[in-house]
């Protein structure tokens, strides 16, 4: 075993209020037309957001300024938006059933905890949730445990929480859940900070991917997730290589289980469909695979992305994780 460490960042983290920004507009899209194809891109900071992207939809566009005022809390914030259709030359792929890009996706899922996740990614997250409610601002988290499993480590920085009350908060978090109460706590370590957000730095979606995937330790393949619909196999299949690799660990009664599907633009099978189950491969039997099987399968064209781009996409009760 090795020293094993893992992050969490707060919804109110510039990365995290643009990928909100960017599942809020895919929502606002599959409210109206459940077969809208989106590609929202939110880029942030400093008083101004830019919202790029490929859309293409029966519905209006959304009321994107009100999207993001509510997200950030900003109401003096500056909207720009440059929205085109998706290329023809991607859709005549995605049309027939297709993926709507290359890509390798990775499952994973472990006995370590009840998400199913690495122990470090569980703590990391749930720390972060923890002193959030309390403030409820810019922030992050990192947890470190020693070779044995146990807790060695804590970061935490949050905007607006001083020292001595965040140093409390991680005390009280430490024996709620019976950790190591030796481990080692930094609060604040560049000093207390009440600058956060949009207003000390920029954001960019996609720029969390192993926050939002199973941590440091686990490989990603594919893109980001937010602001993409499901034809977009970065996301339904990586949410499919989920649900497939949680079966497996419940069935097999296995303690650790890889997933990893490959596809080509424009077709539907995966060029590869491996399970990894306790470090023994073979091939993934009983399920459909393409883009409209895992749509169909998961019900993806519902509505509900925006709270996916809060804390991860994995480990938080989501249909896949089930």
């Amino acid at each position: 075993m090795f020293y094993r460490t893992a992050e969490s960042v707060s919804p109110k983290h510039p990365d995290k209020l643009c990928d909100q920004i960017s599942d809020a507009i895919l929502d606002a899209y599959l409210s109206k037309d459940p077969n809208a194809r989106v590609a929202a891109e939110t880029c942030g900071g400093h008083g101004v957001v830019f919202i790029t992207g490929e859309i293409t939809s029966t519905a209006d566009n959304p009321n994107f300024e009100a999207i993001v005022k509510r997200i950030t809390g900003d109401p003096k914030i500056e909207v720009h938006t440059k929205i085109v259709k998706q290329s023809p030359e991607i859709a005549q792929g995605v049309d027939v059933g297709g993926a709507g890009d290359q890509g390798i996706m990775i499952g994973y899922a472990t006995d370590e905890t009840p998400e199913m996740l690495p122990k470090e990614v569980v703590l990391a997250r749930r720390l972060n949730q923890f002193i959030y409610a309390h403030f409820p601002f810019d922030g992050k988290t990192q947890v470190t445990l020693n070779p044995k499993g146990e807790l060695d480590s804590v970061v935490a920085s949050f905007q607006n929480a001083p020292k001595v009350e965040l140093e409390n908060l991680i005390k009280e978090f430490i024996t709620k859940h019976e950790l190591n109460e030796n481990a080692k706590i930094i609060a604040n370590p560049a000093g207390d900070w009440n600058q956060g957000g949009f207003e000390a730095d920029t954001g960019l979606t996609g720029r969390k991917l192993i926050v939002d995937n199973y941590g440091p330790r686990i490989p990603i393949g594919g893109g980001c997730f937010s602001g993409k619909d499901a034809t977009k196999v970065d996301r339904s299949a990586a949410y499919m290589a989920r649900r497939v690799a949680v079966d497996y660990l419940k069935n097999r009664h296995a303690h650790e289980v890889f997933v990893r599907l490959a596809y080509a633009i424009g077709l539907a099978e995966p060029l590869e469909k491996t399970v990894i189950i306790d470090g023994k491969p073979e091939e993934i039997e009983g399920y459909d695979l393409t883009p409209a099987g895992i749509i169909k399968s998961l019900d993806l064209k519902r509505p509900i992305y925006e709270p996916t781009a809060r804390y991860g996409h994995f480990g938080e009760g989501f249909d896949w994780d089930k």
